[in-house]
């Protein structure tokens, strides 16, 4: 009876298995401290956003799911054959320099993080290179086992601990539940710009960090690779909104933690690690403590998908078997694994490869929202499944909203730049 029940909770949990690894890879230290911030600035006015981009989301996981369903191919494969060669390369140099520096700022803020963490019970605290050295090796241990299952299952823990500890934070630090729900009201708190500081830009980056062209390029990968078919299209669509749901829930339960504290006694915040420094006397040292669990189970999460997209990139432009233990793509691997050492190392803001990154995703987030507008309305491709009349039209409307939110982004660079 036990190994009954054992069997049918292993099988429960790989038909999530793709929507986790989404979530993982969707909330990282990028996304707790863009949520954060918006919270401490702002309180809860800026929920609205990370319900529209999630809803966002949904639909461009499910066309992209869809479309592979539907043809067999992944994102990169329809990119090169049906569009251009060039367009498929443009999306992965875009996305590795994204990740290139994704890694150096996650590792970096989660060394910071766990150094902050770590006073507490350690006189001095344990430097941040051996917390970032740490969980660099733990990430390529297991993925030196190879297997798509095996980061997946791996991530499912993870996710768990992030997702168990922002929500428990959520009941402990939540602001009043009447700032929540007008939350939900699209309104911009009316605070000018400061060299690109101020509402516009961030609001771009948790749009960002939400509705991200990775997430959707790495889904037709697992998708594939789950060897689903039109007869799975159902179960797609629940594991897209399962993955989809636990986004905002998560980003909620962050922005809340940092609105109940943060903002309530107004404090802005400004770096990551002040999320420990300042939240303690506020919040007490227990709550400090899920939360700094749970942004440490974030980094790590979001770390196995940074450090398999070029390889997994490569294999689905090249419609090559996706086997990770080949030595090049160990070696590969390895030197994108130590670009989380350079923060920590050398105490250093990888300011100009973000820079260089988030210029990229101004331009994907459109191209990316074109591409499967294309694709998905190309008959000779999608026959009887090819897009409707009211699909066409929301793609069409996220499209426009990238646009916009990309606007946002950029003149909110440059202020920083500038300034």
């Amino acid at each position: 009876m036990a190994s009954k029940s054992r069997r049918g909770f292993k099988e429960t949990l790989a038909l999530f298995l793709p929507g986790i690894f989404l979530l993982g890879f969707n909330i990282g230290t990028g996304s707790v401290t863009t949520m954060a911030k918006a919270g401490a600035d702002y309180g809860m006015a800026l929920l609205w956003t990370v319900l529209i981009s999630c809803m966002a989301t949904y639909v461009m996981i499910n066309a992209y799911g869809r479309y592979t369903l539907v043809t067999g191919e992944t994102a990169l494969q329809a990119f090169r054959k049906h569009i251009h060669p060039i367009v498929g390369i443009l999306f992965i140099v875009a996305l590795t320099l994204g990740v290139a520096g994704s890694v150096m700022g996650v590792m970096g803020i989660v060394a910071e993080i766990s150094y902050e963490w770590s006073k507490s019970f350690i006189s001095g605290g344990i430097k941040p290179v051996y917390w970032a050295a740490f969980f660099i090796s733990l990430v390529y241990f297991i993925f030196w086992k190879g297997r798509t299952e095996v980061f997946e299952r791996a991530l499912a823990v993870i996710v768990a601990i992030m997702a168990a500890s922002f929500v428990l934070n959520f009941f402990i630090l939540m602001p009043p539940p009447v700032d929540i729900f007008k939350g939900l009201i699209p309104s911009v708190p009316d605070v000018p710009e400061t060299n690109g500081q101020g509402p516009l830009l961030l609001i771009a980056s948790m749009v960002g960090t939400t509705l991200f062209s990775g997430l959707f390029i790495i889904r037709t990968t697992l998708v594939k690779e789950a060897g689903w078919t039109l007869a799975d299209e159902k179960h797609q669509r629940r594991d897209a909104l399962f993955a989809v749901v636990m986004m905002f829930v998560i980003s909620a339960a962050i922005m809340a933690a940092a609105a109940g504290t943060l903002h309530a006694a107004g404090v802005r915040l400004e770096f990551p690690a002040q999320m420990i420094s300042l939240l303690e006397p506020l919040a007490g040292s227990f709550a400090v403590s899920i939360f700094a669990v749970g942004i440490i189970a974030a980094g790590v999460s979001s770390q196995f998908p940074n450090v398999l997209m070029l390889p997994w990139l490569l294999c689905d432009y090249n419609n090559s078997e996706r086997e990770m233990t080949l030595p090049k793509y160990r070696i590969m691997v390895f030197f994108i694994s130590l670009l989380g050492l350079v923060v920590p190392l050398f105490s250093a803001r990888p300011v100009f490869v973000m820079i260089a990154s988030q210029a990229f995703n101004v331009v994907l987030l459109p191209a990316t929202v074109a591409c499967i507008f294309y694709l998905g309305n190309k008959k000779e491709l999608m026959g009887e499944h090819k897009n409707g009349t009211v699909m066409n039209i929301i793609i069409a409307a996220i499209f426009l909203f990238s646009l916009i939110t990309s606007y946002m982004g950029f003149q909110g660079l440059m202020g920083m730049i500038r300034g």
